[in-house]
């Protein structure tokens, strides 16, 4: 039984549970019982192994038998581990409580239940400690709760209130789930490469058909200013070269080759004073 009882050690630092660690205590305990022995004299005799360090120093402290029942060892021991200045804030936490945004109902209630659990001295009654929960939650869960209790979820008591969120817990569940899997909208910035392929292509496609459109309309639009076949100048065949123009206005051949030749010459010089080559 004393091993039992140092697996449940309390060392006196400030991030223990000293209320938990009496509940387990006492759990211990109440497995043993001596014929003709009281359960208080068990717990006031082996509580001294289940403390470590610092606490077992202060229960030490206490001059031979001052703690003579197991009342005062546990009066004592709250006052010193659990002082008011840790109820004062434990109330704090719990009257401040608020849903997380995403935190479903069960989830929530189940935090609040640990804070009540954390400060027992919290001194809240049953229907302030229901006020303070709805309370904290979001308005979209207070709808919820108001149209599954039928009417107003504070008129409940806190057992109704309690079997009632209890019995949302499998559909709350079912939320999580499709809040996990559901696909979120993307900004912008966030679209993937396939993403930004298929919206430029969707864009090309537009302007493609805008494009399509308008040039559709240019005939009809051309066709009031369109000269008509009466109206088209005639011109003659050059009997120089044969081209489509007047013998006049035609260039000999070889002015024109020597007038290409000279356009190839001032292009090659450009290029070398520019200090421009393939090799």
């Amino acid at each position: 039984m004393i091993h039992l009882i140092q697996g449940n050690l309390f060392h006196g630092l400030p991030n223990e549970d000293p209320y938990a660690h009496l509940a387990t205590y006492i759990e211990i305990c109440n497995t043993v019982k001596i014929a003709g022995v009281p359960d208080e004299a068990i717990r006031l005799s082996l509580f001294s192994f289940s403390l470590a360090i610092k606490a077992k120093k202060w229960l030490h402290s206490f001059k031979g038998n001052s703690l003579k029942t197991w009342e005062e060892v546990v009066e004592k021991f709250l006052k010193k581990y659990f002082p008011e200045s840790k109820t004062i804030e434990g109330k704090a936490v719990i009257s401040s409580i608020h849903q997380f945004p995403d935190e479903s109902l069960s989830e929530a209630f189940d935090r609040f239940r640990g804070l009540l659990r954390k400060t027992p001295t919290h001194g809240f009654s049953v229907p302030i400690q229901l006020n303070i929960f709805i309370d904290g939650l979001r308005p979209q869960t207070k709808q919820l709760l108001d149209a599954s209790a039928g009417g107003k979820i504070k008129l409940k008591t806190l057992e109704e209130a309690t079997e009632l969120i209890e019995n949302m817990f499998v559909s709350d569940h079912a939320i999580l789930r499709d809040r996990v899997h559901q696909p979120t909208k993307k900004s912008l910035l966030e679209l993937s490469s396939q993403d930004a392929v298929l919206a430029q292509n969707k864009l090309l496609s537009k302007q493609l058909e805008i494009l399509t459109e308008t040039t559709s309309k240019l005939p009809t639009k051309l066709s009031t200013g369109q000269p008509s076949q009466s109206s088209v100048l005639q011109v003659t065949s050059c009997t120089i070269c044969g081209g489509a123009h007047e013998s006049n206005h035609c260039i000999p051949f070889e002015e024109q080759t020597q007038e290409v030749s000279y356009m190839g010459n001032q292009q090659r010089q450009g290029y070398n004073q520019g200090g421009f080559s393939i090799f």
